[in-house]
């Protein structure tokens, strides 16, 4: 028989690349995604089968990490093989401005996803999305025992998810277990992170309908890999025997000044021609380098990233100078394995 997952946040990135994978595995993926008056669910259009085909496996519910109610009500309807914990407010700079909805949804709403666990009395495996920003200002490289020391709302809030899942996986004996995931990055991207920001303002200034990017802080370094790569790191952490909490990083960290290099490159431009400085992209508590080890992903699990930043901006940016020609009707993805992945800007670890 066929396994069931349930997925908050399938509507983004993540979700998306992991709705895919599971459903080329044969499973049965029930999706959470937020009531809007306006179709919200671009990233997963093309996954979408009527449910009054017989066969189609991809569900959609209402709802939201908010309502702890309706979540023990959806359990009890799927009872789900697998939960996979996306769903957050993910924009470090936001979360700043936005600090209390951030812990709302970002950190209680975790609580209130395994509470509805509990309650529903379903036994499923459980992944939550942590993130390499609750290593913050400790050093590089940060692995699964570097000490955690958060720098912004965002970071503090996934502090508390990251906790409180380690607690009900001791104290209730749940398997769940910790994704510890570095930046990781698509052409599917929410168009306000820094490097779609940077990849789609480069297709726009080759097409001639932009002049000028403005910029924050790029020297900080981070370490980007690709989406579907990472959403397969996922799947394999509630495939394993025990559960353990796991870091997916490539280990090779890169400046933003590099990713604009490696980005306007792609386009036959000069980024220096075109980035200026703007201060109200600076946040009040920077992060300076983030690169994490994957040793522990590699030997237990099998995983490994291929793709790193100079390949990755390559697709980003390929895939954003052809949607130039499509209206933004479409997400295009670049098969990863067409470009080579050059770079003596890598700061290793």
């Amino acid at each position: 028989m066929s396994k069931t997952a349930f997925i908050t946040g399938i509507t983004g990135q993540d979700g998306s690349y992991l709705a895919e994978l599971l459903l080329d595995k044969g499973y049965e993926v029930h999706g959470l995604i937020r009531r809007a008056s306006t179709f919200n669910t671009k990233r997963i259009d093309h996954l979408y089968e009527d449910p009054h085909e017989k066969g189609a496996r991809l569900t959609l519910h209402y709802g939201d990490l908010s309502d702890g109610a309706r979540l023990v009500t959806l359990l009890s309807e799927i009872n789900p093989d697998e939960i996979y914990n996306l769903a957050a407010q993910s924009h470090v700079r936001v979360s700043f401005d936005e600090p209390v909805h951030t812990a709302n949804t970002t950190g209680v709403g975790t609580i209130r996803l395994l509470e509805a666990v509990r309650q529903a009395g379903v036994m499923p495996r459980f992944y939550q999305a942590s993130t390499s920003e609750l290593f913050g200002a400790t050093p590089p490289p940060q692995g699964e025992d570097t000490p955690m020391y958060p720098r912004s709302p965002y970071g503090a809030a996934k502090m508390y998810a990251y906790w409180i899942t380690k607690n009900y996986r001791e104290a209730y004996d749940m398997f769940a277990v910790n994704g510890i995931l570095f930046n990781h990055e698509s052409p599917r991207r929410g168009e306000t992170f820094v490097t779609r920001k940077i990849t789609r303002a480069v297709a726009a200034i080759k097409a001639g309908q932009q002049d000028k990017l403005y910029m924050g802080n790029i020297d900080a370094i981070r370490d980007w890999g690709y989406a579907p790569e990472y959403a397969e790191g996922m799947w394999r952490m509630l495939q394993a025997d025990e559960p353990e909490d796991f870091v997916l990083a490539t280990g090779v960290g890169y400046s933003v000044r590099d990713f604009l290099q490696f980005s306007f490159e792609a386009a036959g431009l000069e980024w220096e021609k075109y980035v200026e400085f703007d201060e109200r992209y600076l946040r009040p508590t920077e992060v300076d380098a983030l690169m994490g080890d994957p040793t522990k992903a590699h030997e237990k699990l099998g995983w490994q990233a291929k793709v790193l930043a100079p390949q990755l901006a390559r697709i980003m940016v390929n895939a954003d100078l052809k949607q130039q020609t499509m209206n933004g009707q479409h997400y295009v993805d670049v098969p990863a394995d067409d470009i080579a992945a050059t770079s003596t800007h890598a700061v290793e670890r």
